[in-house]
């Protein structure tokens, strides 16, 4: 049973709607109107990557023989990788996408992106997204990639997000500080590479409403959090869900697991915030009626491993036995699929300290 508890927060709007509205389009339907078939049908997983062969690092680093194994994994013909630009733009429009499109990301720009991943995915000729913060490049700060590596992987196609200015955890700073990091960040892209980004990826995964409405007022499409899950047409297209690669969580059988998730289609996810009021939360999901079988689902929390549910025909309510650590707390509720896949649904929640 797939019992890792990474990451995930699920919105109740869907990806096209939010990606329409941030377009400045207008959305009549929701979830229920799409169709949970469509979500299998329009669905990738998307891999997070922060450092490669640096061993000093083990929560973010992922090892060179494991990022090899995940490469020659992907370089198998029953995987597509698209860039991410490209997924969101097309699971945005509710097109089909291959079975098992994986799409690829990095975080925070670190020189070893530059020396040691960059080659090797460029060998394997498969596209990927890298998000940064640009206040550590200013600064030249050690082990940061410089601008211009920056520039040298954009004009080589490599798509560049943004991951506001100091990387900050937003929910913690005030709405004023949060608006600097974004607009200085964007000005910052704009004077060293003539454009600025239009995918965002929330700092340690961290967001509330509140910031999540100012990422779409500021102009970009999507946004990625740090919560486990597969890509689709239901989700809220600016809580986007990844798959975190590290040493602990990179073994090929894992990779496998992820890189062959379904999604595990639900509306009706209560808290809306994924920052914690009530601790426990009282968290609940619908899940599809397309969807069979619930008698497999089962729910991990990274605090205390599997927990309770209770069950009302097609409504899970999760019931937690102690209140969350202040920080990130993760759950993840996953089932069997069909051909030996896995279904994935996961949150992150966080406490304030």
């Amino acid at each position: 049973m797939a019992k890792q508890t990474d990451r995930h927060w699920f919105g109740a709007r869907g990806i096209l709607p939010a990606l329409l509205i941030s377009l400045g389009m207008t959305w009549t339907g929701g979830p229920n109107q799409v169709g949970a078939a469509a979500a299998q049908e329009s669905s990738a997983v998307i891999l997070m990557y922060h450092r490669f062969g640096e061993s000093d690092y083990p929560s973010t680093n992922i090892k060179l023989d494991q990022f090899e194994a995940h490469l020659e994994e992907l370089r198998k013909q029953r995987y597509t990788v698209l860039p991410v630009a490209e997924i969101v733009e097309k699971v945005g429009r509710g097109e089909t996408l291959p079975d098992r499109t994986v799409g690829i990301t990095i975080d925070d720009a670190y020189t070893s992106v530059y020396k040691t991943a960059w080659p090797r995915l460029k060998a394997a000729n498969f596209p990927f997204t890298l998000f940064v913060a640009t206040d550590p490049v200013d600064r030249a700060a050690p082990g940061y990639m410089t601008w211009e590596q920056i520039r040298e992987l954009a004009e080589a196609g490599v798509t560049i997000g943004s991951q506001t200015k100091s990387h900050p955890h937003l929910p913690t700073i005030p709405v004023e500080a949060v608006k600097r990091e974004l607009d200085g960040s964007n000005a910052r892209f704009i004077a060293e590479l003539g454009n600025r980004p239009s995918l965002f990826a929330y700092p340690y995964g961290e967001f509330d409403l509140n910031v999540r409405d100012l990422v779409i007022d500021r102009g970009f499409t999507a946004a990625f959090g740090q919560n486990s899950g597969v890509m689709h047409t239901l989700l809220d297209g600016f809580a986007l869900p990844r798959f975190a690669l590290n040493e602990r969580f990179g073994g090929i059988d894992r990779f496998r697991l992820i890189a062959n998730a379904l999604p595990l289609p639900v509306t009706d996810v209560l808290p809306a915030n994924p920052v914690l009021g009530d601790n426990p939360p009282a968290f609940g999901f619908t899940v599809s009626s397309e969807v069979s079988n619930l008698n497999g689902l089962a729910c991990f929390a990274s605090s205390e491993g599997e927990v309770r549910l209770e069950r009302l025909e097609r409504r899970v309510e999760v019931r937690f036995q102690e209140p969350f650590p202040p920080g990130r707390s993760r759950v993840n509720c996953t089932m069997p699929g069909p051909e030996d896949r896995w279904r994935w649904f996961g949150m992150q929640f966080m406490v304030p300290r």
